[in-house]
């Protein structure tokens, strides 16, 4: 199928790679959206106004993360139907996801509209910035669905390896989202609440070209009526696979929340200051993310397809990567700070050493961030994505631990110091969980798959068997 890459087969190194980098590009344009948006308020309006977008990132992204992670969920189970050649299983895949996709967002909206404004009092924003806040924060809550459009279109062209289809219509919508940012703020005088639609708007746009175009070009992806049917245990299967992926987002986000609560008692400079860092930061970070994205994946097709042996070679350069990127964001982070401080404003004198001090913290200890991005996608790749809300709660005591203790001890420093105290904390977890799995399942599969290659009339349950179903997936003891 022209398009999409079957990761079953061919190099691991060249396969995730030349997966991976379309995902790359994509999150780094997917991250201008709120970038933009924070460099053009911070520029035509005020620092203040900069302190109210950035103030709400961590409310976005107990919602958006949820919803990123539970259509993330979705794809790891399309892409085991795909690498298992089971054409059939995949389209009812696709359809339940469809289904699955209109019932949370709905219920999402329902949820997040109504609780902007609660949870921005329970994080202390200040009243200086608060009304800015929600008029930002509502508006990217009540377009959730334009949000699922997208995810859930991407993750169905990732699922049958086309990651540059996303790309291509993102880079449009990133461009959109610059135009739509200025119509609305300098020229409809919108204010932050205008910077909120242009990202809803753009999003939808990439969401809707991306859906058609898969449409239109994979027949796999076209299904027919029979394939809507709802069926309560097919999508359970799929729920046990996306909601675990998704509160692992919302737990991480629950702690970012409690960081941000002692931040805004700093004032408001102080948050300017780590809103415009932690944008830098999340720009370095996103090598990490595509790698994250490409081990789903990889991970999914080959145990899909059984191929055990190919998933531990992929573990292995995920590890050379993430030491590669590790260095590759140090040396952006620090080397481009100043140009990129000055984006966000003309005032950027003012809240320099604050962000460069975070710069140097969290940049330092990318390698513990890579680490968990590895291991989790993998696990959660394999279909054991519940086993890893461990490493989220962990990285939720350890944000809280850093916000309300070392916040006290070291003032600014501590509240800087979460984020790589909960990446070592989900790294223990996440090693452990990955040892396990691979001395109980991994390990056991991959004898199983050197006997199937000593008798190839035995072979393994389901290879070159496009018809079989998949083993039952959820944990350590599936």
């Amino acid at each position: 199928m022209k398009g999409s890459r079957d990761l079953t087969v061919g190099s691991p190194r060249k396969g995730i790679l030349l997966f991976c980098i379309p995902i790359l590009i994509s999150n780094i344009f997917q991250q201008l959206y709120s970038m933009v948006d924070t460099i053009i308020v911070g520029q035509t309006i005020s620092l203040s106004a900069l302190a109210a977008v950035g103030c709400t990132g961590s409310i976005s992204f107990l919602v958006i993360g949820f919803v990123s992670g539970i259509t993330s969920g979705f794809g790891v189970m399309m892409s085991q139907y795909f690498g298992a050649k089971n054409e059939e299983n995949f389209k009812r895949s696709v359809g339940t996801c469809y289904l699955l996709s209109i019932l949370f967002s709905a219920v999402v909206t329902a949820i997040s509209v109504p609780a902007a404004m609660p949870l921005l009092r329970l994080m202390r924003t200040d009243s200086d910035i608060i009304g800015d806040a929600y008029s930002y924060i509502v508006t990217i809550f009540a377009g959730v669905a334009a949000t699922f459009i997208y995810n859930m279109s991407a993750a169905m062209l990732r699922a049958i390896g086309d990651s540059r289809t996303p790309l291509l219509f993102l880079i449009f919508a990133s461009a959109l989202n610059i135009g739509l940012d200025f119509l609305c703020i300098l020229a409809f005088h919108m204010g932050v609440m205008g910077a909120g639609l242009a990202t809803v708007l753009s999003q939808l746009i990439a969401g809707a070209l991306c859906l058609v175009y898969g449409l239109k070009k994979y027949d796999l992806l076209r299904i027919r009526r029979e394939h809507w049917k709802w069926n309560s245990a097919f999508s359970w299967k799929h729920c046990k696979v996306g909601l675990p992926m998704a509160l692992q987002f919302s737990i991480t986000a629950i702690g970012v929340m409690a960081v941000q609560a002692v931040l805004n008692d700093l004032g408001t400079l102080t948050v300017a200051a780590y809103t415009a860092a932690s944008k830098i930061d999340t720009i370095a970070q996103q090598p990490f993310l595509a790698m994250g994205a490409a081990m789903a994946t990889y991970c999914a097709q080959n145990y899909g397809a059984h191929k055990f042996e190919r998933i531990r070679r992929g573990i292995r350069v995920g590890l050379v990567l993430i030491l590669v990127f590790s260095v590759i964001g140090f040396a952006f982070s620090i080397g481009l700070k100043l140009p990129l401080l000055r984006l966000f404003s003309e005032d950027y004198a003012t809240i320099e050493r604050e962000a460069t001090l975070y710069l140097y913290i969290n940049a330092g200890t990318y390698l513990l961030l890579g680490l968990i991005f590895l291991y989790r996608n993998a696990i959660q790749g394999m279909g054991f994505s519940a086993v890893t809300m461990l490493s989220g709660a962990i990285e939720l005591v350890m944000r809280v631990v850093a916000a309300f203790v070392f916040a006290r001890l070291w003032g600014y420093v501590g509240v800087c110091s979460a984020n790589p105290a909960a990446w070592l904390g989900a790294d223990v977890i996440l090693l452990s969980i990955y040892f396990y799995l691979y001395r109980k399942h991994i390990r056991p599969a991959l004898l199983s798959e050197l006997d199937a290659a000593e008798k190839p009339s035995a072979g393994l349950p389901g290879e070159g068997n496009p018809s079989a179903d998949l083993p039952e997936q959820g944990g350590p003891s599936a």
